[in-house]
């Protein structure tokens, strides 16, 4: 009986962690795998809009965008259609980050045969997908515009 206590209440204190967390300071990953401009600016809009809103209550709140697959365009030097919103937020806002995935960035040079260019604000990390989970393990709320 008293190990089966015990399991409930590991099993409650795991499920509020994140809750926790929350109580904290707001945090959000946002999730970009898609190549379309619309999706990037929505991404962007949603940050944007969520540190507005936490700002206006005057709490705390860290944004991280992670890029992977064929949403790396967002930060790539070369081939970014939202670099100067990337620019002006980062900018602005000391509370936003962005990630590139290394994994996506390796296998594009491989296919392009040339260095593939990012954006000063990108931070490489060695995969977006485990980006995210560790994210997600950390409390962040997970967001995909």
């Amino acid at each position: 009986m008293q190990k089966l206590i015990r399991a409930g209440f590991a099993a409650t204190v795991l499920a509020l962690a994140p809750l926790a967390a929350w109580a904290e300071a707001a945090k959000v990953a946002i999730h970009v795998d898609e190549e379309s401009i619309q999706t990037m600016n929505m991404a962007l809009n949603n940050a944007a809009n969520i540190i507005k809103h936490y700002e206006d209550l005057g709490q705390e709140v860290t944004v991280e965008i992670v890029t992977y697959g064929p949403g790396l365009h967002m930060l790539r030097a070369d081939t970014s259609p939202v670099s100067d919103r990337i620019a002006t937020m980062s900018l602005t806002h000391d509370n936003i980050s962005f990630s590139a995935c290394l994994n996506t960035v390796q296998a594009m040079q491989q296919r392009a045969q040339t260095d593939i260019p990012l954006l000063s604000e990108a931070n490489v990390v060695p995969s977006g997908a485990v980006r995210l989970m560790e994210l997600q393990y950390e409390g962040y709320a997970y967001l995909r515009p």
